[in-house]
């Protein structure tokens, strides 16, 4: 039986990454964490990745993508990106949310896994997730959320958490305020988005034959854009 061969990318953040895996091994992954611009350089990024693979388009079975939350822009260049090359190669899609992917960069951690991603004015995306006997599983579902709220929550957990994700930066002095002990931080590498998780995330769901249409694929967002908000603000909506 052939091996089975993912090409993933993630885009939700300033983090462009593309990775290609099969079921045996990481056969290569890019990661480039400085400035978003990933309408330049995601294609690139696959083409040169593809090229040192010594492989050609034809030869990946499944396109992954993180599908969100995140950057509306970011999601939306990689929906686009990953439905598009799905559609000419006439091959499967699958979708893994961001937040599922943060947490999987930290493999049987002990600890309560809490990803956030700023969602600005003092909010994040987050979801909460524990290892118990080898499985991996969410334990709070994906939502966006006052930061001061998650504290709550989790001062009422009384257990470790260990925080990963772009929030981290901005929000670490407060945390470590708010909780003290029950506060760690992913290392630097480990805290922002790998392709690779995607990949692997996504190729657990494909042995399964869980996978998406390209055709009707939409990343999740979590929250309305900025514009959006504003537009409702201004008629009267909010």
């Amino acid at each position: 039986m052939s091996k089975l061969r993912v090409l993933a990318i993630d885009t939700s953040s300033v983090v462009a990454t593309v990775a290609i895996m099969d079921d045996e091994k990481l056969i290569g992954e890019y990661v480039l964490n400085h400035k978003q611009t990933h309408s330049q350089k995601i294609m690139p990024m696959i083409e040169e990745l593809l090229a040192s693979s010594e492989l050609r388009i034809q030869d990946i079975d499944v396109f992954a993508v993180a599908s969100g939350p995140g950057s509306f822009t970011g999601l939306r260049i990689g929906a686009a990106t990953m439905k598009g090359l799905a559609h000419a190669m006439n091959k499967p899609i699958i979708g893994v949310s961001t937040l599922d992917g943060l947490a999987f960069n930290l493999p049987y951690c002990n600890y309560i896994i809490s990803p956030i991603m700023d969602a600005k004015n003092e909010q994040v995306y987050n979801a909460l997730y524990k290892w118990i006997d080898d499985t991996f599983y969410i334990v709070e579902e994906y939502r966006v959320i006052p930061l001061k709220q998650l504290i709550a929550e989790l001062k009422e957990k009384n257990e470790t958490v260990m925080f990963t994700g772009d929030g981290v930066p901005v929000y670490r002095e407060k945390l470590t305020k708010e909780l003290g002990e029950l506060c760690k931080f992913s290392t630097l590498a480990n805290g922002m988005q790998r392709a690779s998780t995607i990949a692997e995330l996504a190729l657990q769901r494909a042995k399964n034959g869980q996978f998406d249409d390209y055709m009707t694929f939409k990343p999740f967002y979590l929250r309305k854009s900025q514009a959006e908000r504003e537009y409702e603000k201004k008629c009267g909506r909010q």
